[in-house]
């Protein structure tokens, strides 16, 4: 597996803020800021996979190219 790259990181960073917020929101009653924080989590968990499908994709390219230098 290879490293994260930035859409991952950042994906999973907007997915913590984004669960925060949920959690806050959930805890004094505001149920806006609790579906903005529900709302930036599974965007957050949505760019995270797309990072996720990039590297893949990238990583199977290298095998490609791995072999075909053989």
């Amino acid at each position: 597996m290879g490293m994260p790259n930035r859409d991952e990181v950042n994906g999973k960073y907007e997915a913590v803020i984004g669960a925060v917020k949920e959690k806050v929101g959930h805890l004094i009653d505001d149920k806006n800021m609790e579906r903005q924080g529900a709302a930036e989590r599974d965007a957050g968990d949505a760019r995270q996979q797309v990072g996720k499908v990039k590297r893949k994709v990238g990583e199977a390219i290298e095998d490609v190219g791995k072999f075909v230098r053989k």
